[in-house]
Order: structure tokens, then sequence, then C-alpha cells
């Protein structure tokens, strides 16, 4: 029996894990050494940034600049770069009061009160202009042309009508877009939840290409690169981290091409290669901020998937601290009778709610799989309505998986979860 920290919610949990013959190993994101001053670090790639000027030079004779965060289910570290930001944009002439702090909430709820505080910092939180961004009010935003046979750009107003745009975020593995960061800031970060309707509708989510890591071909992330073209971007701040949420690289200045060098140096960090399927995984959703519910839960299920063997199993430890997820995403849940038949019906939009995309990641996996859920933030009654096996205890549901499959059964334990890709050689 050896012992393994899965990552769930702030403190993480231990669990026994038996040896198999079959057993893979423990598969982590290859660790990136922490860089060791993270604001000489941030400071350097303001001023010598990716196939752009200096940020200050590029704020000089601006009227105004809106500079888009993520919001608090992302690990991005605002502390830090906020203040350098400001301080950038000041020196190139813009007062603190034409700059306008935009939290990229997508369809999430807002940041407000102390959780506002503990995303930007108590300073910066009583000094700078911080909106929310609402999905859902027409009346934000702005129709800036169409894509993709149709497809409605409407985009934050705010945003749309700055004289320059800066966007900030986390380059990550994200199960639709690839990569998270760069464009993702727009699109789902400040769009219409009409826009996302059809971006993150059943057969986005159903596209081959639409996976994890992968950027050519992705039909997700061109739109995301063709709405941006659409309203623009001057400039990006993105950074990496490691597993102990250390920052280990900041890329900054064009918003293409300073994003596509983030993906790049972490690529090989965050794959792992195996030699063939497995019969059943140990996985999570990176703990806390990302494992708040099982909408995001949806993350974890698809960064192994797709290497668990049809008929398989996949185990996730989720603390899932504010339950289900939105009253929309949870009116999607409420549709389900099998997964086949909610992805049929699905496809075919009998039903449609704004929050669904993530169901039907989830629901897309468990046609042929089974799905088991530790998690302290779900009773044993939801999971059984939404076809989740409840694993009380980890090792006894291993255990289990172990008498299931057989002793030579080839299984794997990830305990960051969606922060490594896992694919076939």
């Amino acid at each position: 029996m050896t012992t393994v920290e899965l990552k769930y919610g702030e403190s993480g949990l231990e669990v026994g894990v038996p040896q198999s013959a079959g057993f893979v190993g423990v598969l982590r994101p290859t660790e990136s050494a922490a860089v060791p001053d993270p604001a000489a670090a941030l400071a350097a790639s303001l001023t010598q940034p990716v196939d752009s000027a200096p940020l200050r030079r590029l704020a000089a004779g601006r009227t105004n600049a809106v500079v888009v965060i993520s919001d608090i289910t992302r690990p991005v570290p605002n502390r830090l770069l906020l203040p350098a930001i400001i301080d950038e944009l000041q020196a190139g002439g813009l007062k603190r009061s034409d700059i306008l702090i935009l939290i990229a909430t997508g369809i999430h709820r807002p940041n407000e009160g102390r959780e506002l505080i503990r995303l930007v910092g108590e300073d910066i939180a009583r000094t700078c202009r911080i909106e929310n961004h609402f999905s859902r009010r027409d009346d934000q935003m702005v129709q800036a042309g169409t894509i993709m046979d149709g497809v409605p750009v409407l985009v934050n107003r705010r945003y749309v009508e700055a004289d320059l745009k800066i966007l900030t975020g986390f380059i990550e593995p994200h199960m639709w877009a690839g990569y998270s960061g760069g464009r993702k800031s727009i699109l789902p970060g400040i769009s219409s939840v009409r826009t996302l309707e059809y971006m993150h509708g059943p057969q986005m989510i159903a596209h081959p290409q639409v996976v994890y890591g992968k950027l050519e071909g992705n039909p997700f992330h061109e739109a995301g690169l063709q709405i941006m073209q659409r309203v623009g971007a001057d400039f990006i701040v993105n950074v990496t981290l490691n597993t102990a949420r250390e920052l280990t690289g900041v890329y900054s200045g064009h918003p293409v091409q300073a994003h596509l060098q983030g993906c790049r140096a972490i690529e090989s960090c965050s794959t792992a290669l195996l030699d063939g399927p497995l019969d059943f995984v140990l996985t999570t959703n990176g703990g806390a901020p990302l494992d708040v519910n099982l909408y995001q839960t949806a993350k974890a299920v698809a960064g192994v998937a797709p290497v668990v063997k049809p008929g398989g199993d996949i185990v996730v430890a989720s603390r899932c601290n504010e339950g289900l997820g939105s009253d929309d995403f949870v009116r999607a849940l409420d549709e389900f009778r099998s997964p086949e038949e909610w992805v049929q019906r699905a496809m075919r939009r009998e039903f449609s709610y704004p929050d669904q995309w993530c169901a039907h990641e989830i629901f897309k996996w468990m046609r042929e799989r089974t799905i088991h859920l530790h998690t302290e933030g779900l009773s044993a009654q939801q999971l059984e309505r939404y076809g989740l096996l409840r694993a009380a205890s980890i090792r006894d549901t291993l255990e289990a998986l172990l008498s299931k499959h057989g002793a030579q059964a080839r299984w794997a334990v990830v305990p960051d979860g969606p922060y490594l890709i896992l694919r076939l050689r």
C-alpha cells in the first residue's frame, strides 16, 4: 500500500493506494522550477514583451484602459500582476481613474465583497474601479458582427469601447480550448451567454478536435481567435504555475504570439503519454479553487476519459463545496434519464440551457464509462439522480475495481487532475 496525496479542496486528501501488477503509477506533471524573483520576472516581461511594444509605451496617448482578469475559480496571481500593470499604465500617462478592471466571469456568479478582496488584494479593491461581467445582461454587450456561419459576436461593452485592451490569465490545459489564457479571456470570459450558447453548444462539445492540449484545427480555439480579432486586444499578461501554485513563467505582449509561447512552454510538462489504455483511473479536479462544484468537475472527467477503455471506470475526488453549480446547470442535469438519451436529445436540441455544456461533457463519457465521485458537497441522492456512483472510501472503491477488472488491470493515479493531459502514444 502506497500513500498518495490528492489535490482536494484547500487541504488535500491522503489516500492509501493498493499495489497490483498492472499499476501504471502515480502520474504527475513534470514539475517546472519556480521563478526565483516573481516581481522581477514580471517587470522584465512587461518591459521586454513578445512581439509588442512595452506596455507603458502602448499606454501613451490613450484615454482609458480595461484590464480583464480571471474570476475566483482560477489561481491567477492577481495581487502580483495588477499593481505592476497599473504602474506601467500610469507611467504611460493614464490616471488610475482611467483604468477599469473587468472580471471575466463568463457565466459564473460575480465576485464581490470579501471574495473580491481575496481576488485582487485590499489596495486594488479599495482604489480601483472594478466591475464583474454579467453575460445575461444584453445592455452590457456590443455586437461585432458574426463568425462561423452566423454565430453572433456579443462582447462586454466596456471592453469593446476601451481605448487600450489588456488581457490577463493563467495558461493551463483546457478541455475545449486546448489551453486556457490568451483569447479565452474574451471567449467565454466577457462574452454574452447568447454567443456561448453557440460556442459551447452540443455540436462544438461533440467535435473530435475540441480537446485538451490541441490548438491547431480546434474550432473552439479558432473561434476565440476570430472573436479576439473582431473586438481587439492590445496586450496580454499570462502566467504559468507549477503544482504548488508557484510562478514558473510570465508571457506578456502580442495576444497571439505571447500566448503560444506560454502554451509551448508547458506542453511537455503537462502531458503524460501512455503505452496503452487504462481499465480504470483515480483522478481529481485539481483541488481549490477549481473543485468548487460538479460543473467544474467535468474537467476532471474529460482529462482522463480518452485513455480509459469503454467499459472502464473513472474515480474522481472533487470537494464540490458549492454543490452542483448554477441553476441552469442543474436544470440541464435534471433532463437526465440515461447518459445516451441525454446526449442524443441535446444533439437534437430538444432542450437548451445556457449552462448545459459541462453536463454534456460528463454524460458523453458516461455513456461507456462509469464515473465514481468522492465528495463532501453532494449527497448520495444527488449522485444517484445523475448517474454517478458514490466513492465514500476511495481505497475501498479501488479495491472493488481491482476485483472487477482483475489483478492484471491497467490503472493509474492522477493527483493533479486536469493539470495533466493523458494521451496514448
